[in-house]
Order: C-alpha cells, then structure tokens, then sequence
C-alpha cells in the first residue's frame, strides 16, 4: 500500500509539473499577443539556410523542416485575394500566428496592398510563379523561366522593400520537374512542398477540410500544413483547425530564410528527417556507395606471363596449372611438320575414307598375286548383276539353314510323347 501510493503521488507530481510546463508555455506564447490572453501563438523562429537543404516536405522529398514533436509550420497559397485573404489574415493575427504565404504573380499585380499588409504583419512571403500554370512537370526551360521570373518580380514590386521576399517557391500543384528544380536551386531559392494537405482546394465541405487537417497532423506528427487562402471553405475550417491545435497541444513555428544579420537556426542532418532514425531502430536500407572520383582514367597493362617468369621471386605467385604449362613449353621441343605429313596415294590415306576401302583392299591384293587379280577380275565381269547381289547375299544362307536345323532337331525331340498319345 505504502509502495502503491508513493507512485501514485509521484505520477501526481509529474502529471502536474507537465500541465504547469504546457500552462507556463501558453502564458507565454500569449503574452505575446496582447488583448487576447488565449492566443495559440507562435512557439519560436526557425531560421534556415535554404541553399543547404534546397528541398524539403515529405510528400515529395526525403527532407523536411527540423520540427520537434507537435510542431506545425501554416503555409497558404494562391493568394492574395481580398475577400478571403483578409478574412484569414485576420484569424492569424488574432492568434498571434505567423505563416507562410506562397503569391502569384498575377494576384500580387492585381492587389499589392494585400502583398503589403503580409509582410507588415511579420509573415514569410514567398513565390508560387506568375500564373500558376499546372504544367511545370513538362514546361521547357523557354517557358517556366519568366513563370518563375514573373511571380518573384511582381511580388517584390509590391512590397516597400523587395529584400523581404523570402526566396522559397512552391511549385504549383505540386508538379515537380527535375529541370525546375536544378534551375530554383541554382539561383539559392529552397523548393517547397508539404508534409501533408487539408485537400481545400477540391469540392469538400469546411468541415471535410478540418477533418483531414487534424487526423493527418496527428499520424505524422509534426510538419508542415498545406492550406489556400483563397477559398471559402478554408476560411470556415480555419478557426475549428486552430482550436484543435490548441486543445492538442500543437506549437506553431515561422520560417524564415538566413541572412548576413540573421544566422541559421543551428541543426544536425538527421533533424530534418521527419522520423529521425533511434539506436533501437533498425536500418532498413544500406548507405549509398560514395562516386569516388579517380585521378587517372587509364588502364594499366596486364603483365605478360614471360614478366613473371624472368624473376625467381615472382614463380610462387602462379598457380600449380600455369607453372607446369609454362615448364612443359620450356622443356619439349616443338614438333615438326614432317611427322604430320602422309605420302599421297599411299594405303593408309585410302583407307581414311569409307568409299574407297574396297579399292585399296584391291589395290594390297593385286600387290601380292598380280595373276590371282586378273583371274578375279574377269570372273567378275561374267557375273551378271542379279547374280553378283545373289552372291552378296549367299554367306547369310548357313545360318539360316543352321538355324532351320536346330530349330527342327529341337521340335523332333518334343514330340515323342505327343506321337505316343496319338498311336
């Protein structure tokens, strides 16, 4: 019992000391916004260099912002549009909250004042092309150039002072292309995507957005949160997003681009994965193999088997096989061409063929009984054809005979017994 309680009061203590801390936080983030003590508030400042981790956001890239657990990043595209842009502007101040804007070209030409009233509340602006073409994923360079030029220069045109432009650019819908991106990365301009969206920008209700807002904030984590500001059901979903983040114990981070009087946040490479591997999680996959970068491309010549013959030191380096080859040609002499050589007409290259065995068989009898041969020969000329293959044929006929012989002996010897019966 007295063990049981001790615990109980210390998890007491615990509990206690995590609200005070997360109460102590709030009070914080709210003294901040004055006239509105239960403010979300923004929870710090992350400063990034954007030319050494130029791409970021999980839904397309292996990076993404250095967040800690149940931190959150707004960001909003499209914009400005007064009727709406306004609305939203207002939330976020209200909330003390600051955010990443992503402006269009077109937008920022038709309505500076709004570019104007973003940058004096303290919030990011960056660029999201001139017009917002969804073809970036296969525009040549001809064209998603001045897109890109267009959005950056009518935006700063807008602001009081253009060195407030943040040089981050989101790609309209998302449609990456690897020339865009080497091209955005050349100029030191960090290509932004998003960790997760709400999906406003389709035909859903305020609270459908809501919806997918949180449920998808909570299976990551942490990230950053793709939002429009441009449309009316985000303006609705808005204040019930906010709620949710607060009542969750979400924090909101602003993001903003390093300068010469502004130095980086300080960070490690594996803060800008979204879950950071631990000692008890296992690798999945094996490092990448390093380009190693050589100094000569050339090949050097293979050394010729007479080279490691010349030294005595060199002989153990040969296998058994090589070295007996090696002695064996060192030792034997080299077999003239005489020794293949076979006299033309002689026996053997008869007999080499099967069509003329029988004439070299002649050729050896003729050889020893010259007058045999001819007597031979002119028998053979009075056979006639039919006789010559009858005679062919006749050796076969003893064996026949013998075989009917043996054959009937065999039958004469059986049939005693049946002869008796019959008698």
């Amino acid at each position: 019992m007295i063990g049981s309680s001790v615990v109980v009061r210390t998890r007491s203590w615990i509990v206690l000391c995590l609200g005070l801390l997360t109460v102590g936080a709030s009070a914080a983030y709210a003294a901040d916004c004055p006239g509105h003590p239960d403010a979300l508030g923004t929870s710090r400042t992350l400063v990034v260099d954007p030319r050494e981790h130029p791409r970021i956001g999980t839904m397309q890239y292996r990076e993404t912002l250095p967040l800690k657990d149940h931190e959150v990043v707004l960001t909003f595209d499209d914009g400005p549009l007064p009727k709406y842009s306004n609305q939203v502007l207002k939330m976020l101040d209200d909330e003390c909250i600051k955010a990443t804007f992503f402006i269009i070209g077109q937008q920022a030409k038709a309505n500076p004042e709004g570019v104007r009233k973003l940058v004096a509340a303290g919030h990011t602006v960056g660029t999201h092309s001139m017009t917002h073409p969804l073809t970036f994923d296969r525009m040549a360079v001809e064209k998603y150039e001045p897109e890109i030029n267009g959005g950056i220069e009518w935006t700063s045109a807008a602001m009081i002072d253009p060195s407030k432009l943040a040089p981050f650019f989101r790609i309209p819908g998302l449609m990456r292309a690897e020339g865009v991106e080497n091209y955005l990365i050349s100029r030191g301009i960090q290509v932004w995507s998003a960790d997760f969206p709400a999906d406003d920008w389709r035909h859903v209700s305020s609270d459908r957005v809501y919806q997918l807002a949180i449920q998808r904030l909570e299976a990551k984590g942490k990230g950053i949160l793709l939002l429009h500001d441009i449309q009316a059901r985000t303006v609705a979903a808005l204040p019930k997003i906010i709620r949710d983040l607060k009542a969750r114990g979400y924090r909101i981070v602003h993001v903003v681009p390093a300068t010469a009087d502004r130095p980086k946040t300080p960070t490690t490479p594996v803060e800008w994965l979204l879950h950071p591997p631990t000692e008890t999680t296992p690798i999945a996959r094996w490092p990448a193999v390093p380009n190693f970068v050589f100094t000569e491309t050339r090949t050097l010549p293979a050394p010729a088997l007479a080279d490691l013959n010349a030294q005595a030191e060199h002989q153990p380096l040969l296998p058994g096989r090589t070295k007996g080859q090696t002695d064996i040609a060192s030792t034997l002499p080299v077999p003239g061409r005489d020794l293949f050589a076979i006299p033309e007409g002689s026996v053997e290259v008869l007999l080499s063929t099967t069509l003329s065995r029988r004439a070299a068989a002649r050729m050896a009898m003729a050889a020893e009984t010259p007058g045999a041969a001819k007597d031979k020969a002119a028998k053979g000329k009075a056979i006639k054809p039919h006789a010559a293959r009858t005679a062919h044929a006749a050796p076969a006929a003893p064996r026949h005979a013998a075989q009917a012989k043996s054959t009937a002996s065999k039958g004469t010897a059986s049939r005693p017994n049946s002869v008796k019966k019959r008698a």
